[in-house]
């Protein structure tokens, strides 16, 4: 039996909010202000989920997907929404959890950073699945709130020359030895080279070499190979080891890595919210710059070129290690120090012992920067950063850490606004500052 629901929002998921006698319920592919008509899938006690059986009443922003994979693929979750509207949406997801979870407002919303809409992941893991009566193997994303891979050939968010490869791809891969046992595949596209790393669980035959060497030779592509965990990673062709890079020409910068290091997906808007980061921090030549959870150095570097003192900090030694070799390459070793230390378990002492920071930039992972908030919460006044810049890919625990901040370190919270890293998808990324 289907109902008649307003929806009245969009979740995290992208999916349509609706109440019905009082209960929650959310409806795949529904927008806000829609009228539809939808039939209850699963029922919980505190919400029930539905899929749209009819639009009745459709947005004036809803959009005419261009992906045939979009409803089945769980890489994108908006696709069906203006891209504008997109990041609408995210806006008041990070005004809303700044509210609810940190009870704090920001004094002033920042223009949010927007970039290409397609073709700008330059990042991605795809599943693989060796199936038979499907012609052999299938390479892209997994279905949504499934475990199946996606039989697609082609992918909007990619970068054309990827998308493009998928269906060769799919060919050479099922012509090796064990298509049954390569169960991931990682794309990792530089400023000059595109790489694919190849999860195998079982060694690969001569044949195997010599089919990919074949392919990456014919398709442009260079191939690094993982029997194990990301350690293990290692090119095909020794000489492609050091080739994969990203640019920062802004900074005169170029950024080398391997695949399997973290980088941002998206390099156009990250190389915006590098210049967008650093305008805010309001860098002055003779400040000594905190940057916490630095990676490879994508702020650090940067803040060097203009600050006089750089201290990275960041918990695995493989990236701070990149970071020191790139800051020597470019003669900036003697203004950006690179430092390894879980920051998930440091305290206000360390925070004193480090010395006094002029400004600080901290970018973590989606579990936030709890106990790097806290220890600056509980410094005296005067020994506080002025100021603070704090990149999240994650609302939720922004809010948490800003409502530490600004409750019980007496920081304000000057601005704050999202960043589209990935547009299609309800991942909000943003930005926030805050001033002592």
């Amino acid at each position: 039996m289907s109902d008649v629901l307003l929806i009245e929002s969009l979740d995290l998921e992208g999916r349509g909010v609706a109440h019905k006698e009082g209960k929650v319920v959310f409806v795949e592919g529904a927008l806000p202000g829609e009228e539809v008509l939808a039939e209850t899938v699963r029922s919980k006690d505190s919400y029930d989920k539905a899929r749209m059986t009819a639009l009745l009443k459709a947005s004036s922003q809803r959009a005419e997907p261009p992906c045939p994979n979009f409803g089945v693929c769980g890489g994108c979750a908006m696709q069906h929404l203006e891209p504008s509207a997109q990041v609408a949406v995210k806006q008041r997801v990070l005004e809303d959890s700044l509210g609810h979870i940190g009870k704090v407002q920001p004094g002033r919303v920042l223009a949010p950073l927007h970039g290409p809409y397609w073709g700008y992941r330059y990042r991605a893991r795809f599943s693989m699945r060796y199936v038979p009566k499907k012609g052999g193997v299938l390479v892209g994303f997994r279905e949504k709130n499934g475990r199946y891979v996606v039989d697609m050939t082609e992918c909007r968010v990619l970068p054309a020359k990827v998308s493009a490869l998928l269906e060769p791809l799919r060919s050479c891969l099922a012509g090796l030895s064990r298509p049954d046992r390569l169960p991931q595949i990682e794309l990792a596209m530089g400023d000059k080279i595109t790489t694919l790393t190849l999860r195998h669980m079982e060694p690969l035959t001569s044949e195997d070499i010599q089919r990919l060497q074949d392919f990456g030779q014919e398709h442009d592509i260079s191939w690094w190979l993982q029997p194990k965990g990301p350690e293990t990673a290692h090119p095909l062709l020794r000489e492609d080891a050091d080739k994969l890079a990203y640019a920062l020409p802004e900074f005169d910068l170029r950024m080398p890595y391997r695949p399997t290091d973290f980088t941002q997906v998206n390099h156009d808007i990250n190389r915006s919210l590098i210049s967008r980061a650093l305008t805010l921090l309001d860098v002055k030549p003779e400040h000594r710059v905190a940057d916490l959870f630095c990676g490879l150095g994508n702020f650090s570097l940067p803040l060097a070129r203009r600050a006089a003192e750089v201290v990275g900090i960041e918990g695995s030694s493989t990236l701070t290690e990149r970071a020191g070799e790139a800051a020597l390459a470019h003669d900036l070793q003697d203004k950006a120090k690179f430092t390894t230390l879980n920051l998930f378990e440091v305290d206000v002492q360390w925070l004193r012992d480090l010395g006094h920071f002029d400004r600080m930039l901290i970018d973590p992972p989606r579990d936030g920067a709890f106990a790097v908030a806290t220890a600056l919460a509980q410094l005296e006044k005067h020994e506080r950063p002025e100021r603070l810049v704090y990149v999240s890919c994650s609302p939720g625990t922004l809010a948490r850490d800003a409502g530490v901040l600004v409750h019980q370190g007496g920081y304000t919270l000057e601005s704050a606004g999202v960043v589209n890293m990935f547009p299609h998808t309800a991942h909000v990324e943003s930005i926030a500052v805050f001033t002592r």
